[in-house]
């Protein structure tokens, strides 16, 4: 039996670090709507050194040439751009010194019945590092666009072991009013429609990036986006539909103050707030502003959805006749 006070220190720290994982995916989505990802043109140092310059004066006259990528000169010096990109690294630097306490802290577990929570942990660790390797592909490569979609779905895989790791560290069952058979199908059904809207948004943002490169006036962009923003839009839709029928659903079998009710109200709200802010971007000509709030919505519904397939998968219970 673990000591509840090791539990405790457990499962905060996670939920801390996830939510520094998710404030990070908005740092990221900051940096690629204002154009940052270059600002730090090499890797893992800025310019060269561990800390950036903020003027153009601190740096060789040749920096351009010097600090040339996949073969091609480098933009103008913008110490806004660098050190948004900088604090970007730093705030991954931090999550993964997160992580490692996170894998620290499972250590007990490695003694219980649960190791898989010890395991899991290592893993989003070790995916960390991958990720950070995968950071300076992207710089390398000059902000591939492809490149750019497997960093934001590692993020997102970090997330759902984090959140899987700390749901099963908890003791506790929920009880189902009465059988519902396609319960189970529909949490799946729900995930998968999930990960087909995460997919298309990122070669949405794929495609905007593409479209930006041969027009100016933003608003024709979401014209020139085509099939691939209508398969987006129609995936959004079609998600946020089954999660308000699934909060129905949850409405009718479980209590009032479950945890599952609660998440999926919450569920449908972030969906809603999210569909509102891509009706912004692509009817406003994409507002910078709107760009990195619109993906941390995503991942923050693309995370309460696994939250609540693993609640359903693992911690419910048909509640007995006469109990």
């Amino acid at each position: 039996m673990i000591d509840i006070k090791k539990q405790n220190r457990f499962r905060r720290f996670g939920i801390l670090t996830i939510a520094a994982v998710f404030f990070l995916i908005f740092i990221g989505g900051l940096v690629r709507s204002t154009g940052s990802g270059m600002g730090c043109p090499d890797w893992p140092k800025c310019f060269g050194q561990f800390i950036p310059p903020t003027d153009v004066s601190e740096l060789p006259a040749d920096y351009k040439t010097k600090f040339a990528v996949v073969g091609k000169e480098i933009a103008d010096f913008d110490a806004f751009k660098t050190w948004t990109e900088y604090y970007n690294r730093l705030v991954g630097v931090v999550i993964g010194l997160f992580i490692l306490l996170t894998v620290v802290f499972a250590i007990p577990y490695l003694k219980s019945n649960n190791k898989k929570i010890f395991w899991l942990s290592f893993l989003a660790f070790i995916l960390v590092g991958i990720q950070g390797w995968i950071g300076a592909k992207v710089v390398s490569s000059d902000l591939a666009t492809y490149m750019v979609s497997i960093h934001m779905l590692i993020a997102l895989v970090i997330v759902a072991l984090l959140i899987y790791t700390i749901t099963a560290s908890q003791d506790f069952i929920i009880e189902q009013q009465f059988d519902y058979a396609p319960l189970k199908s529909l949490i799946f059904l729900s995930l998968i429609i999930s990960l087909v809207q995460t997919v298309s948004g990122t070669q949405v943002r794929e495609a905007v990036d593409e479209v930006a490169q041969r027009f100016d006036n933003r608003w024709l962009w979401t014209e020139e986006l085509g099939l691939i923003f209508k398969a987006h839009r129609s995936w959004s839709l079609l998600n946020l539909g089954l999660s308000a029928f699934l909060m129905i659903q949850f409405k009718k079998l479980f209590e009032r103050n479950s945890i599952l009710y609660k998440a999926s109200l919450a569920l449908v709200l972030l969906m809603s707030t999210q569909a509102l802010t891509g009706a912004v971007l692509a009817n406003l000509g994409f507002p910078k502003q709107f760009q990195s709030i619109h993906l941390t919505l995503g991942s923050l519904t693309a995370g309460m959805q696994i939250f609540m397939a693993i609640l359903v998968l693992t911690k419910t219970k048909i509640k007995k006749e006469g109990v």
